[in-house]
């Protein structure tokens, strides 16, 4: 059982400083297309972008456009068709172990696994910095619970913290606060704006939103579709 003494309980949540990076990054999409339904229903054709590491872009676009797509193949989740998507001029393929792009979903709920207890979740990515468990409001005994036994906000706290391992150095935020109430977006958001500035961490958020991209934001790419 993890859960022991109050004074030791998940002592493998870090406690030491991160290590930090120096120079900047380049996340770079070269002419990237891909298809659905056996190649009859194209998604994105030849869809290029750069993103630096102290960048933060918004994405607009209509539904179906192709934005979470989009997300998955930058976070190496998905192969294009076409292009290539490079990380300091290599192909994503070639950094092995922990990938430098993470990517947080819009539903928390379908990216853990719901028969892991959330210590467990956590553990799935880079080493937790404790003062991040700390930062999103996150409570010690929420480590030992069950997906279910969460909240969507509690939940999406978690997928943030997983996401901000100590060699993130891209963060893909796509719509993770749509589902959530007013003063739960409030507060994720201004906790992530801070960390992805003291660590130069490159953001793109993807929203419908345009009022909140505006205000998160220091550059807004809108795609027509």
């Amino acid at each position: 059982m993890e859960q022991k003494s109050k004074a030791g309980r998940w002592n493998w949540l870090s406690e030491r400083p991160r290590q930090e990076v120096t120079g900047d990054m380049k996340l770079e999409a070269r002419e990237l297309s891909f298809r659905y339904d056996n190649g009859n229903r194209q998604i994105l054709n030849k869809m290029s972008m750069t993103l630096e590491s102290t960048d933060r872009l918004g994405l607009i676009a209509p539904s179906g456009f192709g934005k979470t797509t989009f997300c998955k193949i930058l976070a190496g989740y998905e192969e294009p068709d076409s292009g290539e998507v490079l990380l300091e001029g290599k192909p994503l393929s070639a950094w092995k172990g922990y990938c430098p792009v993470q990517m947080i979903w819009q539903h928390p709920e379908l990216s853990v696994n719901p028969r892991w207890k959330m210590g467990e979740v956590l553990k799935e990515g880079d080493q937790v910095e404790k003062r991040i468990i700390d930062g999103l409001g996150i409570e010690l005994d929420w480590l030992n619970r069950y997906p279910s036994e969460l909240s969507g906000g509690e939940l999406q706290r978690f997928c943030i913290a997983r996401a901000l391992g100590q060699r993130t150095r891209f963060l893909l935020a796509d719509e993770i606060s749509t589902m959530l109430d007013l003063i739960t977006q409030s507060q994720l958001w201004n906790f992530l704006l801070e960390e992805v500035k003291n660590r130069e961490i490159g953001l793109m958020a993807v929203s419908h939103s345009e009022v909140l991209l505006e205000r998160i934001c220091t550059k807004i790419v809108r795609l027509n579709g």
